[in-house]
């Protein structure tokens, strides 16, 4: 194990923790900014180190996922959410598994996209349960939904590119 795939085990494990504390808490925010550090963190690490590989790029995808689980677990019982947002944001989970499903279905391997988009669309999405106690949902959803929602298209279009 690398140092960049050591600092990817360090967001598992926070996003484990998570789930062992409540939300909006002083405790989830320190647990949730180093999960989010260590996303950070890793990529540029295995950049710098120059140990990016197959298996770090996707030991990464299944710990943003991890992590974006335990982060719904805790956030979905305790924030009002409206169901429009919840329908959106189905609409573009759809969009992401069809793009994964439909890569192995003809390609029989896993793509993930790093593309600037995504991570733009991953930090909004990060920034948010960081302002919930200052801008209610209803109004800074929309932004982070607009930009996954072209993030995620992009992505369908990024994948297409490579495979032909």
């Amino acid at each position: 194990m690398n140092l960049a795939n050591a600092i990817t085990t360090v967001r598992i494990l926070c996003s484990a923790a998570i789930l062992f504390c409540n939300a909006l808490t002083p405790t989830f925010f320190a647990l949730y900014i180093a999960a989010g550090v260590s996303d950070i963190a890793d990529g540029w690490v295995a950049r710098r180190t120059n140990t990016a590989s197959e298996f770090g790029s996707k030991f990464d995808t299944a710990a943003d996922m991890a992590f974006v689980v335990v982060c719904l677990i805790k956030l979905v019982p305790v924030v009002n959410i409206p169901v429009w947002l919840i329908v959106w944001t189905g609409a573009i989970a759809c969009i992401k598994v069809f793009n994964i499903v439909s890569v192995y279905a003809e390609k029989r391997q896993f793509a993930a996209v790093h593309s600037a988009m995504n991570k733009v669309a991953g930090a909004l999405l990060f920034a948010l349960p960081l302002t919930l106690t200052v801008i209610d949902i209803k109004y800074s959803a929309p932004i982070v939904c607009i930009v996954a929602t072209f993030a995620a298209i992009d992505e369908s279009r990024q994948i297409r590119k490579k495979l032909i």
